[in-house]
């Protein structure tokens, strides 16, 4: 709901009806993952996506169909070989899309949503997407840090999914959980899809030159919250950084260590160290590895910095295990020389690790083109399908 959420708050401010289409499970190759969504507007635009493109055309006419009867829907989407011309994903994957319809009157809590997501307050949205009693599909549970607003049916039911979307916002992790009818958690029948909106992830930039210019403007196109930090007033200014969130005038060290003690960095985070300067990047860094929460360190300079670099952080005691961490030189092997081109090669390393990728061209890889969550979080992609869901 995020990717739409502008869209499906205009329509909601002005009390109009929207179609909303989230995909809530998918399968093998899906070209999108559980939240991608698709809003539909009164006056029949279309916001946002779901699938590339292979199915959108039959989930706006069932958004349309939802938002006239108000009736909620679950339709599955996959690939035919029996009929080429069949509504399907051409990738080969299965996608379940749920279709509600939205408006104040059906989603009064909308507004403190959105609220949330803006100022980065983690917020988790459960809804009945499978039940037997077709009254209790739809149905809402908010999980706010004000606590939980709204029932899905039953006290029993609150309690269960509360402790669960509890944990799947505090992982960042949007997904189906199952139950049987009354919440019984070794019990089938209902299933709630649980959309966590933790807030944006963090990419922090220790040096104020141009290259962090560049990979500030990738950070933010990827959908990170981005900082800029750097010593040095006469650098580090809003007017050079415009696509930054915010920019930073502290010792680099400093600011993270802060950042860290006040819980405001996690797995979900990217360090990039471009400060070129042994005063600013060791102890930085010494900060930054410590750190056993920090997703992604990586360090600017060239093979003899990097060794050299080394050798001071082995001096300031920086364990084996904790210099293998970094990711020096910084980025993956493009030959890019530009700052736009370096900027491209460390994004794609942030997103290689984060995901499982190695780098290769998928010429000389075999298997799934899209790479699914790390072993510790169970992928929904790899599970068996279970039954096709009602319309």
């Amino acid at each position: 709901m995020r990717d739409v959420l502008t869209d499906l708050m205009a329509i909601w401010n002005t009390g109009g009806t929207a179609g909303l289409a989230t995909v809530v499970r998918t399968f093998h190759s899906a070209p999108r993952p559980p939240g991608a969504a698709m809003v539909v507007a009164p006056d029949g635009t279309v916001g946002g996506g779901i699938s590339g493109g292979c199915v959108e055309s039959a989930v706006y006419e069932l958004a349309t169909q939802v938002m006239r009867t108000g009736r909620p829907a679950v339709q599955r989407y996959g690939f035919s070989d029996d009929d080429a011309f069949a509504v399907g994903l051409t990738c080969g994957g299965i996608i379940d899309i749920f279709v509600e319809a939205i408006s104040r009157a059906t989603f009064p809590e909308l507004g403190a949503v959105a609220a949330d997501i803006a100022c980065h307050r983690p917020v988790a949205v459960a809804t009945v997407i499978e039940h037997p009693d077709r009254a209790r599909i739809g149905r809402r549970l908010l999980l706010r840090q004000s606590g939980a607003h709204g029932t899905l049916g039953s006290a029993r039911t609150d309690d269960a999914v509360t402790d669960d979307a509890a944990g799947l916002l505090a992982a960042g992790r949007t997904e189906v959980l199952s139950y049987g009818p009354d919440g019984q958690r070794r019990g089938e029948g209902m299933a709630v899809f649980v959309a966590a909106h933790a807030p944006r992830p963090r990419m922090l930039v220790f040096g104020a030159i141009d290259f962090a210019a560049a990979v500030a403007r990738q950070g933010s196109f990827l959908g990170y919250r981005v900082t800029v930090c750097d010593a040095r007033p006469i650098f580090a200014t809003s007017a050079r950084f415009p696509t930054a969130d915010e920019v930073v005038v502290d010792w680099p060290h400093r600011y993270l260590a802060a950042q860290i003690a006040q819980g405001a960095v996690d797995a979900r985070t990217a360090v990039c160290v471009l400060t070129h300067d042994p005063k600013f990047d060791v102890p930085l860094l010494e900060v930054a590895l410590r750190a056993p929460r920090i997703g992604y360190v990586g360090a600017m300079g060239s093979r003899r910095t990097h060794d050299q670099r080394m050798t001071r952080l082995r001096q300031a005691g920086l364990t084996d295990a904790q210099l293998d961490r970094l990711a020096s030189p910084i980025g993956l092997d493009l030959g890019g020389r530009t700052p736009e081109e370096t900027a491209v090669s460390i994004a794609a390393e942030i997103i290689a690790r984060r995901w499982g990728g190695d780098g290769r061209p998928l010429t000389r890889t075999a298997g799934p083109v899209h790479h699914t969550a790390p072993a510790a979080d169970q992928p929904a992609s790899s599970m068996t399908p279970p039954r096709p869901p009602g319309v």
